[in-house]
């Protein structure tokens, strides 16, 4: 134990000294040639949860129910941190989640029958007074918490979807903006983001998905580049195919990046696709509970576990060196008996 906590010093002196990352850091003073730099055995604990209140049309001019929602949040923090976690993972729009009425500029834009609602009515201050206790209560707990809400920009331009995360001194450190937006939302809803963003975690780097953002595999490809080894995608569930469809695309990725992948969903889509948390090898590690009730399931993030450590210390590094041109250096160049593809 003497020995990993003076490691892990000289990893935050070089950290500190450098400008690196706490991982760019830690992989150049213990890396092995021809594989992936590993340190030292990561391991953490991440709780995925799933929320019973609805995914999708709330009156955010409702004080009353984004008070149900902000104690809903704590509860399952609080059970994520009962269970060990050192990350918690919460639904897209778990705080908040507005219908396209609510947000929509003119009743004659929303083509439903109720009129549309003002944006400078909504409840923004309960809205603010529900976040400042969820990170307050991050720091209480040391939990690091990624909860989804939306974000008020400046008038007239419509908010974000965002996923705001905590850390565990419960301090907002980052945002993460929906980038690629469903036709409801970039109609009558959101105004679309435009970043990747990462945050780390004692040495895991952590990645940010959020609504129907897990169809568009460049994303995930995208965070394979920016060397995280989590991403968190928080969904409302539903869309094109379904919410099964979002599960079996998550463990996809989960496999093709080798890296892990977890699902928050609201606690409705159970029985369709639960909550939960894929290994770098595709297969899910924990789901949430079936029945549609709130839960939240605990799982490791381990890159020494078996069978995972040779996918993550040889599969990413190959894979690396494949996408930087490794294969040129061996492919065959101004064959003439390949020029004629209907030769034999």
């Amino acid at each position: 134990m003497t020995a990993n906590r003076n490691f892990k010093r000289r990893v935050r002196a070089r950290a500190a000294k450098t400008g690196e990352s706490y991982t760019a850091a830690l992989r150049h003073l213990r890396s092995t040639p021809g594989r992936e730099p590993v340190a030292e055995r990561r391991r953490l604990l991440l709780a995925v949860t799933q929320s019973t209140l609805p995914s999708f049309g709330e009156r955010p001019d409702d004080a009353t129910s984004l008070a149900t929602r902000g104690r809903e949040v704590r509860e399952l923090m609080r059970a994520a941190h009962r269970k060990g976690a050192r990350v918690v993972h919460l639904p897209e729009g778990a705080l908040c989640s507005p219908g396209p009425r609510a947000v929509a500029d003119t009743d004659a834009e929303w083509e439903g029958s109720a009129p549309a609602l003002d944006r400078d009515a909504w409840d923004w201050g309960a809205l603010r007074h529900e976040l400042v206790k969820t990170a307050a209560l991050a720091g209480e707990l040391g939990l690091w918490t990624v909860v989804g809400s939306v974000h008020r920009l400046t008038f007239p331009n419509r908010p974000h979807n965002s996923l705001y995360v905590f850390s565990d001194r419960g301090r907002a450190v980052t945002r993460y903006d929906e980038r690629l937006l469903s036709a409801t939302k970039l109609r009558y809803l959101y105004a679309p983001g435009a970043l990747p963003v990462t945050f780390e975690v004692d040495g895991v780097r952590f990645g940010l998905l959020l609504g129907m953002e897990a169809h568009f595999p460049e994303l995930f490809a995208e965070y394979e580049r920016l060397n995280v080894d989590c991403v968190l995608y928080s969904s409302a569930g539903g869309g094109s195919g379904g919410t099964g469809v979002l599960a079996n695309e998550v463990s996809a990725h989960a496999a093709a990046t080798t890296r892990w992948v977890s699902l928050a969903l609201p606690a409705g889509h159970a029985p369709e696709g639960a909550a939960g948390v894929a290994g770098p090898d595709g297969k899910w590690l924990v789901r949430g509970e079936a029945d549609g009730t709130a839960s939240c399931a605990v799982a490791p993030l381990d890159d020494g576990a078996a069978p995972l450590a040779e996918a993550l210390t040889l599969a990413r590094p190959w894979r690396r060196r494949v996408r930087d041109g490794l294969h040129e250096a061996y492919r065959v160049h101004g064959d003439p008996l390949s020029e004629d593809r209907t030769a034999f």
